[in-house]
């Protein structure tokens, strides 16, 4: 993880997390307060609903009562009673009639003027306070209506039935009055779950259809259990998403529902959400791009002195680091700076000394390797002035002169080939042929120094793609290194065979072996281990190898010998499809 990171992540540990935490928890909780106030509101608009509604139906009830009263209490002639009956009729608007019925259901008197329709009913009726309510029903103009049915305890005449036909436009009224925000109504529904009264002007023909409620979901509930049911969130027929509570009316069995859209009730929670939200985020946003910008400040100046560093690393020594900041980090890029400079003078005398020290190796290579030759030729030059007439030396000095001058540009031709590598043409080689010719090559130097020359190659031929001559020449290369390393009597072994996808070529000897601390460097320009030579033969080899995608490696044994071993890509080819390679 780089220095930036770490930084942005120290950033959002240290401030983007708790504020984000902190606007999880706000909304969190406004969420839950805000739904508890709406639900708890709408509860209370609930409850003080069934409230007057127990009202409403007990001043009904004390109504009826005190018709009774006056009727039971005093000995009344019959006219007397219906004048009583006709009197509260006219007092009170809900009351359509009133009628008494003696003990075998016959009519003793009735606020009607001609013949009752009421009968005693008590099979569905429900008691308030010992009065029976019957169930509420729509007459012909679509108007709620009820019957109350009061029993009369005494002897005689005075036991019967009162009972009271009653209009509850008013109930319709009370339960129009509920309102909760500007799309919220209250319902009211019997025990059966049949709706008695909608606050929605756009459903009251549901009341007049005889409608059952028992699909809604409290309804559901509440007949299914018979106990007050928890509000709920659901989605209505029309798609639309609704909060729901319920009431009871006790005394009745009915229960009071108040509806409203969901996006009405927390439209002041969700408006506050997204006002919590917006701020949260404009404080991220602040915090992330203060954050940034104090962060870049911070990590530019390492940047600049990472990126300088860099710079250095890859030789580019007049690098220099440019920090305004007046801190510790001014301070280290002028000490960086200090330092480059210092490296800049440093490299500027450790070119110079290597020139100079690699001039002196080359004058000295070369006035070691070319004074041999120029001393021949030098030689045979006096000799040829005198002895000029002489054919059998005149060949002589021909084929002397040709041998120095071949020397001398070999010598010019590997400062070239160090310089700059020759040019190869790729082609398939069979690796035993090549090892074979080179060997054939080389009989007269292994005679000469008197080794012995072993192949060990492999059993199946083993290709590669490479350049004969510039292949050969490594091998040649390696080879005269080791019958100069060997002792008369000594061994040369050349080995090949396959290892994995490449071929392997180890060139070993039982030389007097090459000291551990000049193992390192003998590949090197100029190094050498030998009195005479340039010490390029090595050098050029490994260029060759790398030339030819290969790697060349030593291991070394003073004393035991040495062994070089190369290695090449496979040529991976049908063998018959191979052309061989011409020696």
């Amino acid at each position: 993880m780089t220095l930036t990171q770490r930084f942005v992540m120290l950033v959002a540990t240290a401030a983007v997390a708790p504020l984000v935490l902190f606007g999880v928890v706000a909304i969190w909780s406004l969420d839950t307060r805000t739904r508890a106030s709406v639900l708890a509101a709408n509860e209370e608009v609930a409850r003080r609903a069934v409230e007057e509604i127990d009202s409403y139906l007990s001043q009904n009830v004390k109504m009826l009562k005190a018709v009774a009263a006056d009727l039971q209490h005093t000995r009344l002639d019959d006219w007397q009673q219906e004048r009583i009956l006709r009197n509260y009729v006219l007092a009170f608007p809900e009351i359509r009639e009133i009628t008494l019925f003696g003990p075998n259901e016959s009519v003793l008197a009735t606020s009607r003027l001609g013949e009752t329709a009421l009968v005693p009913d008590t099979t569905e009726a429900a008691s308030v306070n010992g009065v029976l309510v019957s169930p509420i029903e729509v007459d012909d103009d679509l108007l709620p209506r009820s019957k109350m049915t009061l029993p009369l305890k005494g002897q005689g005449d005075r036991a019967g039935v009162l009972v009271a036909d009653l209009t509850l436009e008013e109930l319709w009224r009370l339960v129009d009055s509920i309102r909760i925000g500007d799309h919220g109504f209250a319902l009211l529904v019997d025990r059966g779950g049949q709706l008695i009264a909608h606050g929605n002007p756009d459903e009251k023909a549901r009341i007049a259809r005889g409608e059952s409620l028992g699909d809604h979901p409290l309804v559901e509930r509440q007949l299914a259990h018979g106990a007050n049911p928890r509000p709920i969130e659901f989605v209505n027929a029309a798609g639309d998403e609704f909060l729901s509570v319920a009431a009871p009316v006790p005394q009745l069995g009915w229960l009071v529902l108040v509806d409203q859209p969901a996006a009405e009730a927390f439209a002041e929670a969700r408006r506050l959400r997204r006002l919590l939200l917006t701020v949260v985020a404009f404080a991220l946003l602040t915090t992330v791009v203060v954050g940034a910008l104090w962060g870049r400040s911070f990590i530019r100046p390492i940047t600049a002195l990472l990126g300088g560093t860099e710079a250095i690393s890859r030789g580019h020594f007049d690098t220099h680091v440019h920090i305004v900041r007046r801190d510790e980090f001014r301070t280290l890029g002028d000490a960086f700076n200090s330092m480059a400079d210092r490296l800049r003078e440093l490299q500027r005398k450790a070119v110079m000394q290597e020139r100079q020290a690699m001039l002196g190796r080359i004058a000295a290579g070369l006035a070691h390797d070319l004074s041999h030759p120029l001393h021949n030729i030098k030689n045979n030059c006096k000799l040829i002035l005198k002895l000029h007439s002489d054919a059998d030396y005149r060949g002589l000095f021909d084929r002397t002169i040709s041998r120095e001058f071949r020397t001398i540009q070999r010598i010019v031709e590997d400062l070239r080939n160090i310089a700059r590598p020759m040019p190869l043409e790729r082609f398939p080689l069979d690796v035993n042929r090549s090892i074979l010719d080179v060997a054939d090559r080389m009989r007269s130097p292994q005679q000469a120094a008197g080794v012995d020359l072993e192949l060990d190659l492999a059993d199946d031929e083993t290709y590669i793609e490479g350049d004969l001559f510039a292949l050969g020449r490594v091998l040649r290369n390696l080879m005269t290194n080791a019958f100069q390393a060997t002792a008369p009597g000594g061994r040369v072994t050349l080995t090949s065979r396959p290892v994995d996808s490449q071929v392997e070529i180890r060139i070993s000897d039982t030389g007097c072996g090459i000291a551990p601390e000049r193992l390192a460097a003998i590949f090197d320009d100029f190094v050498t281990t030998k009195r005479r030579g340039l010490g390029l033969g090595l050098a050029i080899s490994r260029k060759i190898v790398e030339q030819l995608d290969g790697t060349i490696a030593v291991s070394s044994e003073v004393g035991k010998g040495t062994t070089f071993v190369l290695r090449f890509p496979a040529l991976v080819r049908e063998r018959e499809h191979l052309p061989r390679t011409v020696a």
